[in-house]
């Protein structure tokens, strides 16, 4: 199996280092988990806001990764991509918790730049 599909399970991890990062060490209720990520103040509020970003761009991802893979894109562009993907999406988290904006906003358009690429690459199949 390609090192891109084994990508798609990464990323869905990738939330909860952040969610981790964020409730780690901290007064933590589990009764009412959102209440308390919703209290949270500095690296751990960054840390919450990058979890839910991973999230949210864990889906457009494994999307692209699949119609790729489908479309029968060459392995090594399919797992380049998801290579650099991964890595942005790590450095995305670490700009979030460490409060670089700017870094942060790059490294999330890199991500989106994998997924446009990926869905490109399987349309010109």
């Amino acid at each position: 199996m390609p090192f891109a599909l084994w990508s798609i399970l990464i990323a869905a991890f990738l939330p909860l280092v952040w969610v981790g990062v964020a409730k780690f060490g901290a007064p933590y209720d589990n009764s009412r988990p959102r209440d308390t990520l919703a209290q949270a103040t500095g690296y751990r509020q960054r840390a919450n806001w990058a979890q839910q970003n991973a999230w949210e761009a864990f889906a457009p991802y494994a999307a692209a990764v699949i119609v790729a893979y489908v479309m029968k894109v060459p392995p090594a562009l399919l797992n380049a991509a998801a290579g650099v993907f991964l890595l942005a999406r790590v450095a995305h988290g670490l700009c979030y918790v460490a409060n670089l904006s700017t870094p942060r906003s790059l490294c999330w358009a890199i991500g989106v730049g994998c997924v446009v690429y990926l869905f490109v690459m399987a349309g010109m199949r």
